[in-house]
């Protein structure tokens, strides 16, 4: 499993940020509405400074998940790892294909989350700058809802994938 793809996505969506977000921070006001309720409704605020200090935080926290788990996982002893059939997995043979696995599947939920952040402030900031007119927050529900149903699919495919044991079959 090649993860060019996965890594050319996450540099994609991190273009886009770096040439999207900043084009707003002159429009923005200097205190900008940076928290909502369930219903949309503007509950918490702070500078535009610090709102795009925190979107370049959660940013590298997005690559930090898609690119530095899987790193911090191979650097780690097996023992410390907590994989179904890590016997298997981590044997000698299989190490490799595990660590592949792991650095792409990783790659694509960093993605994941990194759209998620990227969709979620360009929320706030059109909130901002329309607050008159802002953006339908079922929009979010949506998004939401999106990326609920990724991480269930994520999660079961990477069960399915560590709980089977292909050492066993080739015994039986």
């Amino acid at each position: 499993m090649d993860s060019r793809l996965s890594k050319l996505s996450f540099a994609m969506l991190s273009g886009y940020a770096a040439i999207h977000f900043p084009s707003y921070y002159s429009q923005l006001p200097d205190v900008v509405a940076s928290h909502f309720n369930a219903r949309g409704v503007a509950n918490g605020w702070q500078t535009k400074s610090a709102f795009f200090a925190v979107f370049v935080g959660v940013s590298v926290l997005a690559a930090v998940i898609g690119f530095g788990i899987p790193r911090i996982i191979s650097a780690m002893p097996p023992q410390l790892i907590n994989l179904p059939n890590k016997n298997y997995w981590l044997a000698p043979d299989h190490l490799a294909e595990t660590q592949t696995f792991l650095n792409n599947y990783f790659a694509w939920f960093g993605c994941a989350v990194f759209l998620i952040i990227i969709l979620t402030f360009d929320y706030a900031i059109q909130s901002n700058l329309r607050p008159e007119n802002r953006p339908d927050i079922s929009r979010m529900w949506y998004i939401l809802a999106g990326f609920l149903a990724f991480v269930a699919v994520w999660i079961i495919r990477l069960l399915a994938r560590f709980l089977r044991n292909p050492q066993e079959k080739l015994g039986s």
